[in-house]
């Protein structure tokens, strides 16, 4: 019999520290956008309010005097070590809709992960094939026949929803990266008046396009894509809710390199130091070669996927089409 394993989401829950209180029973994403009174800038404020107050919570639990350990996560580790638990298999399944970084986030995510991986060499690194940012998650943590009934019953809705970005383009600027004692990552804000720097879509791009602009942020393709899932019959149960968009960079594997206090100082320095830098030379600069900006659903449509999600893996249903 397998290990019994505790998820790292248990140890390591995940809170919204915006202050918006989501009101019961109605769309989780319309409580942030009605208190922004639908003002990008307020809602960009808010995204940001969350991910500088977390990264300020655990910068301290790192610098702590009674520091207790990170949250190594033991699927990864088994599935990353073989000899641990010979056999060893992840078996919880799950469903999203993933957006897809375009190559220019890719690349600028490659780029930082060079940077924090030359902090600590042994962290464990997302591949680039399997990044992805999680625009909703149905459900998680189930059987795969529970998750193949989910499917069934959401497939008259999927091809719609895949290709939905593709007439409700929203945009995401100012990367960041966000960490904790599990992970870490790189965050976006909703666009707010920022310069448009991404490639332009390829040509011919004729389609009409019904939602564009920073009027339209990410967070209202979230709430629109929720209320299609919700309209064909689905009970979207998401691990969390909160204002956050962000690719996952990394995991890590070992106490070894954060075991001293002198260690861990270097490292939420070296992620204070990549952020500035980040915030000096690629924030809304033209002259950039790393491009901060992502137009989410250029060059693939949302990728409506299942399987065991965790680490990127799983399979596609359908993805959407692309601009």
């Amino acid at each position: 019999m397998g290990s019994v394993l505790e998820s790292t989401d248990i140890a390591n829950k995940l809170e919204d520290l915006s202050g918006v209180v989501l009101k019961p029973g109605e769309n989780p994403y319309n409580a942030l956008i009605e208190a922004c009174d639908e003002e990008p800038a307020k809602v960009q404020a808010l995204y940001a309010t969350h991910r500088i107050k977390r990264n300020g919570q655990q910068r301290d639990k790192f610098l702590a005097p009674d520091y207790k350990g990170l949250i190594i996560d033991p699927y990864l580790l088994r599935l990353e070590n073989p000899q641990i638990e010979p056999g060893f298999k992840d078996t919880r399944y799950c469903m999203t809709f993933w957006g897809r970084p375009p190559i220019h986030i890719l690349e600028l995510a490659e780029a930082i992960q060079r940077k924090l991986k030359a902090l600590a060499p042994s962290i464990w690194l997302m591949p680039l094939h399997r990044m992805h940012i999680t625009t909703l998650e149905v459900d998680f943590s189930k059987t795969a026949d529970e998750i193949e009934a989910l499917k069934e019953k959401l497939r008259p809705a999927i091809p719609h929803i895949a290709s939905f970005t593709h007439q409700h383009r929203s945009r995401l600027v100012k990367p960041m990266i966000s960490y904790d004692l599990s992970a870490f990552a790189l965050s976006f804000l909703p666009a707010a008046g920022e310069p448009s720097l991404s490639p332009a879509p390829t040509a011919p791009d004729t389609v009409q396009v019904l939602k564009q602009g920073d009027g339209y942020t990410y967070h209202h393709l979230r709430r629109d894509v929720w209320e299609q899932a919700k309209d064909a019959g689905v009970t979207v149960s998401s691990r969390y809710i909160v204002p956050s968009a962000h690719i996952t960079l990394g995991r890590y594997l070992t106490e070894e390199e954060h075991a001293t206090p002198e260690q861990r100082r270097k490292w939420v320095d070296g992620i204070d130091e990549i952020n500035a830098w980040l915030e000096a030379e690629v924030w809304n600069n033209v002259e950039s070669k790393l491009i901060g900006e992502w137009m989410v659903g250029q060059e693939k449509g949302l990728d409506v996927r299942v399987g065991t999600l965790w680490y990127g893996g799983g399979r596609t249903v359908q993805l959407g089409e692309g601009f």
